[in-house]
């Protein structure tokens, strides 16, 4: 198994209008990669990585991002680390709250509440009903 870096995925994903050379030929090398059959692994600092690279760099909208990551989730040779989580913070993300937020919402599931200071973040948890509760230290 092969694990990937975000700037293959990013690579594979993106296409750049002005590309030079090399940027060209790592996008047709990293598409080559994903679309080799071989055993691939998306860690979950990649994925979070990944949301803010296409939303930074690229300018992709939030929907656009979701579909992608989805479309990621179904590929049978790509192992996406905590899928579950993954999963569910894209669920999230689609209905308005940011992805790190979301991911690590979604990744403290087993706990009574999480502790923080973003009050967008606490905001939207509350808004939408999410679990653990989401809130300021006391």
């Amino acid at each position: 198994m092969i694990a990937l870096d975000t700037n293959v995925l990013a690579r594979a994903i993106a296409a750049e209008v002005d590309a030079d050379a090399t940027t060209k030929a790592q996008r047709e090398r990293a598409q080559a990669l994903l679309s080799s059959g071989r055993q691939l692994f998306v860690p979950i600092t990649v994925v979070e990585e990944l949301e803010g690279v296409l939303r930074g760099a690229y300018g992709m909208p939030p929907d656009e991002i979701a579909a992608l990551f989805e479309d990621m989730l179904a590929v049978e040779n790509l192992t996406v680390d905590r899928l579950g989580a993954v999963s569910q913070a894209i669920a999230w993300y689609r209905r308005g709250m940011g992805f790190s937020d979301a991911l690590q919402l979604a990744q403290s599931g087993l706990c009574s509440g999480l502790a923080t200071f973003d009050k967008q973040f606490s905001k939207a948890a509350r808004r939408l009903g999410l679990k653990p509760a989401v809130s300021a230290p006391s």
